[in-house]
């Protein structure tokens, strides 16, 4: 294969893009720097006015997106999500599949309702998504790029979240899974697995200590004993590794999960 430069190895220009959970947070970061890149991108989010909000961001960048409602849980809706990205895009080429939902309840409280619901979400919802993106990406034969958005929770337990975090290890398993088949296809596969995160889904259980969600919970995760870089994630730092595995710079990189947790897990 032909050199690349620098510039082109990263430009995404005339790829199609489709960002779930993208109206905050990681997804919004991962939306801004995939546009930014030059693709297309769809975002898809049961939170319209947040997906349509990004939108309106990326557009004033000069970049191009477009906003739809869509739960993840739902097979009818991972088809439409798909068929929207090409009718709006001409094509798909990344889908990023970031949409989760958590919540923190003692492993013998954990109802059969509350079990599914994260499961339909986090890991079934994921899997027909992908399924959906790749028979497209196959049918026009030009390969693809699908990244899951994990949590070290599938590594490292954090407690009273059983269900969110054998959700979370499926995803890095079913990456590997999809990987192995989709390969032939030239249909890489690859998760992300962030550590604390600074969003707005994840601090606003600590809004009522009237203290920075950012420094309540680097506290709570035992501050500088814990994360070396001593400092929370961001989610463009989410995004950027995102970008990296959208680009021709991980061509050869399939199947994998990169931590990205500011060496929290090394203590």
């Amino acid at each position: 294969m032909q050199d690349l430069s620098m510039a082109e190895i990263f430009d995404l220009s005339g790829k199609g893009a489709v960002g779930t959970g993208g109206g905050m947070g990681i997804g919004e970061g991962i939306a801004l720097r995939l546009a930014e890149a030059g693709a297309g991108v769809l975002i898809a989010d049961t939170n319209l006015e947040a997906a349509n909000r990004t939108v309106e961001k990326i557009k004033s960048r000069n970049g191009k997106a477009y906003a739809i409602h869509a739960d993840v849980a739902s097979r009818n809706d991972s088809q439409r999500v798909v068929e929207t990205s090409v009718k709006t895009f001409r094509r798909l080429d990344i889908l990023v599949n970031n949409a989760g939902i958590f919540n923190m309840i003692p492993a013998i409280k954990i109802t059969e309702k509350a079990w599914d619901k994260v499961m339909n979400v986090n890991l079934k919802g994921l899997f027909f998504l992908t399924q959906a993106a790749a028979l497209e990406m196959i049918r026009a034969g030009n390969g693809g790029r699908i990244i899951n958005i994990a949590s070290k929770d599938a590594i490292h337990p954090a407690g009273k979240m059983a269900h969110y975090d054998s959700s979370k290890a499926g995803v890095v398993m079913l990456t590997k899974s999809l990987a192995l088949e989709f390969g032939r296809h030239n249909i890489l596969v690859n998760a992300v697995v962030p550590g604390a995160i600074v969003t707005p889904g994840g601090t606003e259980m600590f809004l009522a200590s009237g203290r920075p969600p950012e420094e309540v919970l680097y506290d709570a995760l035992g501050g500088n004993r814990r994360v070396p870089l001593q400092r929370l994630g961001r989610p463009d730092d989410i995004a950027r590794v995102v970008l990296f595995l959208s680009s021709a710079a991980a061509d050869y990189i399939t199947g994998t999960s990169i931590l990205v947790d500011g060496g929290f897990l090394l203590t």
